[in-house]
């Protein structure tokens, strides 16, 4: 009983990196900010598809509402670290571009 205890306990530390307990910390803390992110980065794509969907339609109505919240939904993901701030940026300048060529 005792060693199946002791191998549980040694399957858990295996599974947190680092010898310390604040390196232990900061592996926790990584995991959780990369779901964040990677929730925040799905959010953004979708967004920029539907975008993307209204340009090829030539529907310039829908594609500058799906832009607004494009743009709001970048700006957010980029405050928050989850996308670079440039590139934020440099994608509402593009899509901008291609729905005022409609």
């Amino acid at each position: 009983m005792a060693e199946e205890a002791n191998k549980a306990a040694a399957e858990k530390r295996k599974m947190i990196k680092g010898r310390h307990k604040s390196a232990q910390k900061r592996a926790r803390q990584t995991v959780r900010r990369a779901a964040r992110n990677t929730s925040w980065k799905s959010q953004v794509k979708t967004i920029e598809k539907s975008v993307l969907v209204a340009i090829q339609k030539k529907d310039v109505e829908s594609a500058k509402k799906a832009l607004v919240t494009f743009m709001s939904t970048v700006d957010r993901a980029a405050q928050k670290g989850a996308v670079h701030v440039r590139r934020a940026a440099r994608r509402i300048s593009r899509l901008s571009a291609q729905i005022n060529r409609l």
